[in-house]
């Protein structure tokens, strides 16, 4: 149960369900032969939404040091970035 379209998975929803939790593999629902959306299991899309994000984060570190490695770069001082967070 790979690909089901719209229809069929509205007729079944109960199958395509339990196919993408307790099969852990995604189910994508169909529109005129295209694949438009996918059920996939909830434990399933926390885990890629949390590596989504640690990616994201670790992307953003590579381009902060990349950014101070560039000449003329000046660090922030410590009290500076406080006193503009707010948090002295």
């Amino acid at each position: 149960m790979g690909d089901v379209s719209v229809s069929e998975a509205r007729a079944r929803l109960a199958d395509v369900v339990d196919k993408a939790r307790i099969g852990r593999d995604p189910v994508f629902l169909t529109r005129r032969g295209r694949r438009v959306a996918a059920v996939i299991d909830a434990d399933q899309l926390d885990r890629l939404i949390e590596a989504a994000e640690d990616l994201a984060d670790l992307r953003a570190v590579a381009e902060a040091r990349q950014e101070m490695d560039e000449p003329g770069a000046a660090a922030i001082p410590w009290e500076q970035v406080k006193a503009d967070l707010g948090m002295s």
